[in-house]
């Protein structure tokens, strides 16, 4: 999340509270009465991404609405970039989208302000029984359940063999390599490569925190909802940050600036001008189309002695309590996770299917990247990893504070031992805790 976005988040969640949302009583919120009698109700339904997300969306739309003939569905969806501002600042205006995509903590942020539908009040609308418990567990807040799982993700490292092969560099062996493997390859490939294409499409980021700590017997949250990790943990993650960034291995401070928030076709290994990208295994079908190259997945350097990596869902289908027509809300919810005709739409665009059945449905179908994908995600499933908790309310704004005070590092502005002070302050500030 940008310093912006954060701002506009924090300011809009505020006039969410003034306006009452907090005590809102949801069950009264959203009737689809009259809807018969009427015509068809009208719901919203939001979500991030390209082009291709898009087109796939919409036909999956159409297919729900062709089996709902009295519910229509508009779309509204842009880049990561700007979804959750124009989100908070809807929600602060009591205009949000009936079905709302989300990510990370936002599920937590926003039903603990009351802004989303305990879905247990969706009644027989919404079938969650054939889903991945892991999955379920991962959409509740509290126990209550808020999000359900559009499906399972991972973070990997993505890997373009051509760009290895022009710079004769051999790939490793994710099995067994290190943080330092990974350092000193990124370098090589970056040595040996025209100028403007990179080892690594980007320094560390916010999730690769996570893994850091998990990978030392740490975590970024508790059960508790309190920072997990602590100072040396931090450092270190600056410290290889910076070591990146300085040998050239990934691109330089202000390229990397000029990078963030950029759209999937803008990044270095979208433009094919990287060898190496940590990122989540479900964009590896994007990069793939955007780079057009035979893109791979590698597990995370340093899964030896203990693994950092778990897994997550990759979105959520939310609803707003404030929805006027919920049961139509839940309708939708329930197609897009349960119907095999929007499964073999779209696949494992959102994440491999929590749902079994839409698994195999889905599995004769599937682009070779998808199953990759599907694989990695298989391979994951089968490793002994920690459990991983969901950040609680203000976690939002850790991300952002992690990113900034990078960048703050790799300008040489802030040492390593000073940035991870300095972490840790606003974080914990950010939580309350």
């Amino acid at each position: 999340m940008t310093r912006k976005s954060l701002r506009t988040f924090r300011r809009s969640l505020a006039l969410v509270a003034v306006a009452g949302m907090l005590g809102m009583a949801t069950a009264c919120g959203g009737s689809d009465a009259g809807q018969s009698q009427d015509g068809p109700v009208e719901i919203r339904f939001s979500w991030w991404g390209n082009a291709g997300r898009a087109e796939l969306t919409t036909k999956a739309i159409q297919e729900f609405e062709a089996a709902n003939p009295d519910i229509k569905v508009k779309p509204e969806y842009g880049d990561i970039s700007g979804y959750f501002d124009k989100l908070a600042t809807q929600v602060a205006a009591n205009d949000a989208p009936d079905v709302i995509t989300m990510g990370g903590a936002y599920p937590a942020e926003y039903a603990n302000r009351g802004a989303l539908l305990d879905l247990s009040k969706a009644g027989s609308a919404l079938d969650l029984s054939k889903l991945d418990q892991g999955a379920l567990e991962n959409g509740q807040v509290k126990g209550t359940q808020y999000g359900v799982s559009t499906g399972a993700n991972a973070l990997a490292i993505v890997v373009n063999p051509a760009v290895f092969q022009a710079a004769g560099v051999s790939l490793p062996d994710d099995s067994t390599w290190t943080w330092d493997d990974f350092a000193r390859i990124a370098g090589d490939i970056t040595s040996k490569s025209p100028k403007g294409t990179y080892g690594t499409a980007t320094v560390l980021t916010h999730d690769s925190l996570d893994a850091f700590a998990r990978q030392r017997g740490e975590s970024l949250y508790t059960q508790d909802g309190e920072l997990g990790l602590g100072k040396d943990t931090v450092k270190e993650y600056f410290d290889f940050s910076v070591k990146l960034s300085e040998s050239g291995a990934a691109p330089s401070a202000s390229e990397t600036v000029e990078k963030l928030n950029v759209s999937t076709e803008q990044t270095l290994m979208g433009m094919g001008q990287a060898g190496m990208m940590l990122t989540w295994s479900n964009s590896l079908s994007a990069l793939s189309k955007a780079s057009g190259a035979e893109l791979k997945l590698l597990k995370l350097p340093g899964e030896k002695p203990t693994p950092g990596i778990w897994l997550q869902s990759s979105q959520f289908y939310t609803i707003s309590a404030r929805s006027k027509h919920t049961e139509a809300a839940a309708k939708l919810v329930n197609f897009l996770v349960n119907n095999e005709s929007a499964a073999k739409i779209i696949q494992s665009d959102r994440g491999v299917p929590s749902n079994a059945g839409m698994r195999t449905a889905i599995q004769d179908l599937l682009t070779p990247t998808g199953k990759v994908e599907a694989e990695y995600i298989d391979q994951i499933g089968k490793m002994d990893f920690a459990p991983t908790y969901i950040g609680p309310t203000g976690s939002t704004a850790v991300s952002e504070i992690t990113a900034r005070i990078n960048t703050e590092v790799l300008f040489k502005r802030l040492t390593p031992e000073k940035a991870a002070e300095q972490w840790l302050s606003e974080s914990k500030a950010a939580i309350g805790k």
